[in-house]
C-alpha cells in the first residue's frame, strides 16, 4: 500500500470518544472476542449498504459483485486484518464515523455504564460503538478504505491516545481493511483455530461468506495455505427449515441480532405463504432495552427482501407498543428498491404488520397460560408499553386487554399479577362493575381512604399507579361487558352489593348531617365544588372525589407536571359524620375556629390524594395550634 506524497493530517478525537477509548484500553477486558464480532458485523453492514445503493447504480460493484469478508493474520508482524469489499468510506465519512460521535451511540453508551465489566462490554454493539472495541486488543489500529465509485482512498491510523492521522493512499479495490497491531499479550488472535471458533460462535449467521486461508499442521505448527475456505454457514438462519435449526442457533442468532447477552424469553419462527409470502423470526427479550420509552427510536426489526437487507423498519412492520420486539422479516413480494415512503402505503406491508402483530400477541397469550413465571418477567419489563396498545391497536383491543396485568387489593404484592379475567372470576354476586383507583404510586393507591368500604365488604379493587394508566382509561372502559368504574369519581353506587337496610341508614345519616354539610360548604367557599356525606369511608374523616366527567386528581397532576393546561375544576369533599374528628368539628361553636378546622380537614384529604397544598406553612400553623390547645 503506497502512501501518496501529500503529508498526513493529524486530528484530535472528540471529547466523548477520548473518554470511550480510555475505557476500552484500560477497563473492558472481560470478553475480548467481542472485537472480532463487532468488526465482522460492521463489515457485513458495509456490504448491505453497497447492495442497497447498487440497486440504483450497479456500477458501484466495479465488476465485482461477489461480496465477502476476509480475516487474515501475520504472526511475524503481529497483525490481524479484517477486510470487506463493501461500500467503503470517503474522507468525510471516515472523520464522521470514527473521529466524532456522529451517529454512534457513544454518549448514551457512556451514560449507561454500570461499572460491571461484563455488562459494560456487552453494551458495545447495542450502542453502535463497536469499532472502538479494537483498542481492547490492539495498541495501534490502521484503517484503509475506498468508497465504491470513488478513486480516492484514505488511511486512518491511531494508537487510541486522543488523536489520529489521516492521509491519502492508493487502494485498488473498494471497501475497508482494518489492521489491528496486537498488544503483546494478545497472541491468541494470531491463531487460525481461535479465530475460526470465534467466527462460528458469533458470526455464523452472517449471510456473507467469511473467508480465511485454510491451515495445515507442519512440524507442530499451524501454516496457512493458498486455498480459501468459508468459515461461517453464510446462510440466513430464518430461511432454513425450523426442524434443521438447533435451539442454541436460535439463541446465538438472537444475541448477535440484539447485542443482548441474556437469552430471550421466547420466539416465533414462521413461514407465511398465500397472498403474501414472507418469513418472520421474532423474539421477545427478557430485559427491556435502555431506550424502551423513546418512541422515536426504531431499530428492532430488520426488513429483508429475498435475503437482501433493506432497512431497519420497526415502525412500519410492528406497532409502536411492540417496539421491544427483536427479529427479522424477509419478504418475497416487496420490490428490492423499496423505500420508507413505499412502505407507508404498501398493502403488502400492512398485511405483514397485521400478521406479525397477531403472531406476537398469540405468543404472549401462550406464554401467559403455559409459562406464567416467564410472563411475570415479561410484564415487569414491558407491561407499561403494552398498555399503550389499547389506544393504538383497535383491531386487537380484546387480545391486548386479556394480556394486561394489574395490582389489586386481592394480592399483597407490588408486582402486577392480576389479570382482568382473574378479577371477573372473583367478582361478588350482584357486582356489575370492575372497580379501580388511580394514584401516583402503588403505596398511595393501596392506602387510599377510598378503599375503606370496599375492604369492609371484601370487594376487590384494581390499584393503578403507572403513568400510562390514565391514558389507558381514556379508551379502556369495558371488559367482557363489565364496565370499569373509578371508586374516586362521581357518586358511589354499589347497586346490589348494598341491602335495603344500608340504604336507609345512609339516607338517615345524610339528613342528620345536612346543616353540618352546609356550614363546611360555606367555610371552604370556592375551594370545593360541593360538600356531601360520604358512603366510601369507614375509618377516615373525609376524602376528595372528582366529578364523574372531571379529570381525576392524579391525571390533573400528571398533566400539570408535563406543562399541560387543565380545566379549572374543583373537587368534591365527602365527610364521614360518624368519625370523631368530624363530630368534634360539628361541636365547635367559634366560627373562626370552625373555618380553620374545616380547612385542615380539607387539606388532610388533599394530601391523602397525593395533592400539594397551596400554603403548607398555614396548614402547619393550624395543626400546631390545635395540638397545643
Amino acid at each position: 500500500m503506497a502512501t501518496k506524497e501529500n503529508a498526513s493530517e493529524k486530528l484530535v478525537f472528540q471529547a466523548e470518544v477520548k473518554q470511550l477509548l480510555h475505557l476500552m484500553i484500560h477497563s473492558l477486558y472481560s470478553n475480548k472476542e467481542i472485537v472480532i464480532r463487532e468488526l465482522i458485523s460492521n463489515a457485513s453492514d458495509a456490504a448491505d449498504k453497497l447492495r442497497f445503493e447498487a440497486l440504483k447504480d450497479a456500477s458501484l460493484y466495479e465488476k465485482d459483485s461477489e461480496l465477502k469478508i476476509r480475516l487474515s493474520f501475520d504472526k511475524k508482524a503481529r497483525t490481524l486484518t479484517i477486510s470487506d469489499n463493501g461500500i467503503g468510506m470517503n474522507r468525510e465519512e471516515v472523520i464522521s464515523n470514527i473521529g466524532t460521535i456522529a451517529r454512534s451511540g457513544t454518549k448514551e453508551f457512556l451514560n449507561n455504564l454500570t461499572g460491571d465489566e461484563a455488562k459494560d462490554a456487552n453494551l458495545i454493539g447495542q450502542f453502535g460503538v463497536g469499532f472502538y472495541s479494537s483498542f481492547i486488543i490492539a495498541d495501534l489500529v490502521t484503517v484503509i478504505t475506498r468508497r465504491a465509485g470513488s478513486k480516492e482512498a484514505i488511511q486512518w491510523e491511531s494508537k487510541g491516545e486522543g488523536e489520529y492521522t489521516i492521509s491519502e493512499v492508493e487502494k485498488e479495490t473498494r471497501g475497508t481493511d482494518i489492521i489491528l497491531h496486537l498488544k503483546k499479550d494478545e497472541d491468541e488472535f494470531l491463531s487460525d483455530w481461535t479465530l475460526k471458533s470465534i467466527i462460528k460462535k458469533y458470526s455464523d449467521h452472517i449471510t456473507l461468506p467469511i473467508v480465511m486461508k485454510k491451515s495445515e499442521w507442519k512440524d507442530g505448527e499451524e501454516v496457512p495455505t493458498d486455498e480459501d475456505e468459508t468459515v461461517n454457514a453464510a446462510s440466513a438462519l430464518w430461511a432454513r427449515n425450523k426442524n434443521d435449526i438447533k435451539e442454541e442457533e436460535y439463541q446465538e442468532f438472537y444475541k448477535n441480532l440484539s447485542y443482548d447477552q441474556e437469552p430471550p424469553l421466547t420466539y416465533s419462527h414462521n413461514r407465511i405463504e398465500g397472498k403474501q409470502e414472507y418469513i418472520s423470526l421474532l423474539y421477545i427479550p427478557a430485559k427491556a432495552p435502555f431506550d424502551l420509552f423513546d418512541r422515536e427510536r426504531h431499530h428492532s426489526v430488520k426488513l429483508y427482501v429475498k435475503r437482501i437487507f433493506i432497512m431497519e423498519a420497526s415502525e412500519k412492520l410492528m406497532p409502536n407498543y411492540l417496539r421491544f420486539i427483536k427479529g427479522v422479516i424477509d419478504s418475497a413480494d416487496l420490490p428490492l428498491n423499496v423505500s420508507r415512503e413505499i412502505l407507508q402505503d404498501s398493502k403488502e406491508v400492512e398485511a405483514i404488520r397485521a400478521g406479525s402483530t397477531k403472531k406476537v400477541l398469540d405468543l404472549l397469550e401462550d406464554m401467559s397460560e403455559k409459562k406464567p413465571d416467564d410472563y411475570k418477567k415479561f410484564w415487569k419489563e414491558f407491561g407499561v408499553v403494552m398498555k399503550e396498545g389499547h389506544s393504538e391497536d383497535f383491531a386487537n383491543r380484546e387480545k391486548i386487554a386479556k394480556l394486561f396485568r394489574f395490582n389489586s387489593t386481592h394480592e399483597e404484592t407490588d408486582a402486577q399479577v392480576v389479570s382482568l379475567k382473574d378479577y371477573v372470576s372473583r367478582m361478588k354476586d350482584g357486582q356489575e362493575a370492575i372497580y379501580f383507583i388511580t394514584a401516583d404510586s402503588y403505596e398511595a393507591a393501596k392506602h387510599s381512604p377510598h378503599l375503606e368500604i370496599f375492604k369492609k365488604k371484601g370487594i376487590e379493587v384494581l390499584l393503578l399507579s403507572d403513568r400510562v394508566d390514565e391514558w389507558l382509561l381514556s379508551t379502556f372502559n369495558e371488559f367482557e361487558s363489565k364496565k370499569l368504574q373509578s371508586i374516586a369519581k362521581g357518586d358511589l353506587d354499589l347497586g346490589k352489593l348494598e341491602d335495603e337496610k344500608e340504604k336507609e341508614e345512609k339516607k338517615k345519616i345524610e339528613k342528620d348531617a345536612k346543616s353540618l354539610v352546609e356550614k363546611i360548604q360555606k367555610a371552604l367557599g370556592d375551594k370545593v365544588k360541593e360538600v356531601k356525606v360520604t358512603h366510601r369511608l369507614t375509618d377516615s374523616p373525609a376524602c376528595l372525589v372528582a366529578g364523574e366527567h372531571d379529570l381525576s386528581g392524579n391525571l390533573e397532576r400528571l398533566l400539570k407536571a408535563a406543562g399541560q393546561k387543565t380545566p379549572d375544576t374543583k373537587p368534591i369533599l365527602e365527610i364521614n359524620p360518624t368519625h370523631k374528628l368530624i363530630q368534634k368539628l360539628e361541636s365547635t361553636n367559634d366560627s373562626a375556629r370552625f373555618n380553620d378546622f374545616a380547612e385542615v380537614i380539607f387539606d388532610q384529604a388533599l394530601i391523602s390524594e397525593g395533592g400539594q397544598l397551596k400554603d403548607p406553612v398555614a396548614f402547619v400553623k393550624k395543626i400546631n395550634q390545635f395540638l397545643v390547645e
